[in-house]
């Protein structure tokens, strides 16, 4: 699908700036928060809240303009694929389509196509700003406390090797929930299409009783793919959240000790859980 292309460079675009937004807001809120807590007057903490402020209006804005270049991108994807796969089957030709279940070929043209719209419309996107904010986070928390992005760094590799056990789980289940589905329409399609003889011979009951069955399996799978789904959230959260506790304790740790300044400290654990989001979503 060429049609990626265009939005997904705007979308880097977009990742970036939201990327400088994301340190210039922790950076804010931990010089006002150190002023707050050393007693500066109101007067130099109101510039702080107002800048932090902004920061936070112009990261809604960038966010809601990704969601929109995401949304446009994947319907142009969407529908750059729909006529191939149209061009394709004529193309082939009737001779060719004969020979295939047409209903199989509907459901991958309609609710097989709509389920590329999650990949094109938010993994790829993610998947750009994976590859660009992370950096840039990992950085700022690297040129303000080094042990902090140490531990970041080696944490990190533990969301996708989870993910990856979870994701084997998961493709396994969606193959069978798909299979079944076909399946479900092409019987369905068939006893519509011969009803009239089913009903001669008074066999209608026996072929409702199979779609029946058929569409029991289906909500079957569909269960397992969601446990699998919530599953892999809790996964997500368990892991991220575990690894900012282990970048807050040592942070904390310090602290009492006298080795680092509170700006420092708050300024890395308030990155931290930013390091750790891209690749959550």
């Amino acid at each position: 699908a060429r049609a990626t292309r265009g939005f997904l460079a705007v979308q880097a675009a977009i990742v970036l700036a939201q990327s400088g937004v994301i340190v210039g807001f922790a950076w804010v809120v931990s010089r006002a928060l150190t002023g707050a807590i050393g007693g500066a007057p109101i007067g130099e903490l109101l510039p702080l809240v107002a800048a932090g402020a902004a920061l936070v209006l112009v990261r809604g804005a960038l966010i809601a303009a990704s969601e929109r270049v995401s949304a446009a991108g994947a319907a142009r994807a969407s529908l750059q694929l729909r006529a191939a796969l149209i061009a394709a089957v004529e193309k082939l030709g009737p001779t060719w389509l004969s020979q295939r279940s047409t209903t199989a070929l509907a459901v991958t043209a309609g609710h097989g196509l709509e389920a590329l719209d999650a990949y094109f419309g938010r993994y790829l996107p993610q998947l750009v700003a994976t590859a660009i904010t992370m950096p840039i986070v990992i950085v700022a928390i690297l040129l303000a406390d080094p042990l902090s992005a140490v531990i970041v760094v080696l944490t990190m590799p533990l969301i996708p090797i989870f993910m990856v056990l979870i994701g084997l789980a998961t493709g396994a289940v969606q193959r069978r929930q798909f299979d079944t589905l076909t399946t479900l329409a092409t019987r369905f399609a068939d006893t519509v299409q011969g009803l009239g003889t089913l009903k001669i011979f008074g066999r209608q009951h026996r072929a409702a009783d199979s779609i029946d069955e058929v569409t029991g399996r289906y909500k079957h799978e569909t269960m397992s793919v969601l446990r699998v789904s919530f599953l892999s959230g809790f996964a997500l959260e368990f892991l991220a959240s575990i690894s900012v506790a282990i970048v807050a304790v040592t942070i904390g740790f310090r602290l009492l000790d006298g080795e680092m300044v509170l700006l420092v400290g708050l300024f890395a654990l308030l990155l931290a859980p930013e390091a750790y989001l891209p690749l959550r979503q």
